[in-house]
């Protein structure tokens, strides 16, 4: 067999010490997203709030942005958005899991940005299309270095906080979820067999906004490595 062409590379994802003097990568197979995890959230962009099921979205590898990159302006919108978000990096199957044996999955949390392009997520909605042009483009996935899950401790009130040019603009905890991470992969096997390399970005807190070139993008949990984004001009 001859391919036509060639793919690129897996993306991966560094994590943090697991072997001492040893790089490791952590390779992406999906990425998975859940929209209206946050009650004040939901509220500002004017959706309801309630507790009915998670929404899930997806967004393709290829759309994966290491931390410290420079990227250039989106293209197709003039008003994308920054979103923080905790990642939670699965390390072990899951299919059909109870939320109690959930953290089982678990492999390792990280920093992430899901950014947006929100004028075609709201053209989108108004029509009852699917989000995806406003969800799934290049570097819409920005992710920090992963730290394993026995470093980190128990997901409860950590501080999620996300500056722009040095000024707070989104300023939570994680305990201000709507689903908790044992109820969101709980809920996820029951869609998907969940594997190594799936990704979970579990939602943002309240002061979402727009970015524009030159921006600098400060993201950070406590406990984890900081997300870092600058914007550049659009191509």
């Amino acid at each position: 067999m001859t391919l036509l062409f060639d793919l690129p590379a897996v993306p991966t994802v560094p994590v943090l010490g697991p072997i001492p003097g040893v790089e490791a990568r952590y390779p992406v197979r999906r990425i998975f997203c859940v929209g209206r995890n946050y009650a004040a959230h939901a509220l500002e962009l004017g959706n309801a709030v309630d507790r009915e099921a998670p929404i899930w979205f997806n967004k393709a590898p290829a759309a994966l942005c290491l931390s410290g990159e420079t990227i250039a302006y989106p293209p197709g919108t003039a008003n994308c958005h920054y979103e923080m978000e905790l990642v939670v990096a699965i390390g072990a199957p899951a299919f059909r899991v109870a939320p109690e044996n959930a953290m089982a999955a678990v492999y390792g949390y990280a920093c992430g940005l899901d950014m947006t392009r929100r004028d075609l997520q709201n053209a989108a909605k108004a029509k009852g299309y699917p989000w995806d042009t406003g969800k799934d483009f290049e570097n819409g996935a920005v992710m920090a270095a992963i730290t394993p899950a026995d470093q980190l401790g128990a997901v409860a009130g950590q501080r999620i906080t996300l500056a722009q040019n040095g000024a707070t603009k989104q300023d939570g905890t994680l305990s201000d979820m709507i689903w908790s991470i044992p109820e969101l992969i709980a809920d996820l096997s029951r869609l998907y067999h969940l594997e190594p390399g799936d990704l979970i970005y579990t939602g943002t807190p309240a002061g979402v906004g727009a970015v524009a070139s030159g921006d600098v993008l400060e993201g950070t949990i406590d406990g984890l490595t900081p997300v870092r984004l600058e914007i550049g001009a659009a191509e």
